[in-house]
């Protein structure tokens, strides 16, 4: 199997991995961002840097937006934005915080709605993350040009043929 380079690489004509810069390296065998064809799947995402530090503290808010920033991070490296996102699954360490959460989530997507999964959890991979976010979007199909329009004939050329 080729290894990829940071910035994304093909590791078949179908399925691209990409490490987003800007990102902090994934401390496990995972890739920030996945293209399968028109498919593209962002790992979870955490408040954290580019250095691996915690954005936020304790403040749900401050958490929200820095996750969706990293997702708008890894769904550009793959060409999308939060318009083709299709589903979501939101895990927080506390329900509560889900209001505060879908506000900055408005801020984000706009009018777009997403399908959603909200997953209570009593703890992630480090104590100081309230919340961790995954997408699924799928990029729209690629224009095609209009075919082109046989010119006309020229009636001379079209009077002979009798």
């Amino acid at each position: 199997m080729p290894v990829r380079p940071p910035g994304g690489s093909p590791v078949s004509a179908q399925r691209e991995e990409f490490m987003v810069p800007g990102m902090s390296e994934p401390v496990s065998h995972f890739t920030h961002v996945v293209r399968a064809g028109r498919l593209v799947f962002v790992s979870g995402c955490v408040a954290t840097d580019a250095q691996g530090r915690v954005v936020g503290g304790n403040d749900i808010v401050a958490q929200a937006r820095q996750v969706h920033e990293n997702i708008k991070r890894c769904l550009a490296a793959a060409g999308a934005g939060f318009a083709d996102v299709c589903k979501v699954t939101v895990f927080l360490r506390n329900v509560g915080d889900r209001e505060k959460v879908n506000t900055v989530r408005k801020e984000y997507f706009g009018p777009h709605r997403p399908a959603s999964t909200l997953v209570e959890i009593s703890r992630l991979v480090r104590d100081d993350y309230l919340i961790e976010i995954e997408a699924t979007a799928v990029l729209p199909e690629p224009r095609r040009p209009a075919p082109r329009a046989k010119p006309p004939r020229p009636r001379h050329a079209r009077a002979r043929r009798k």
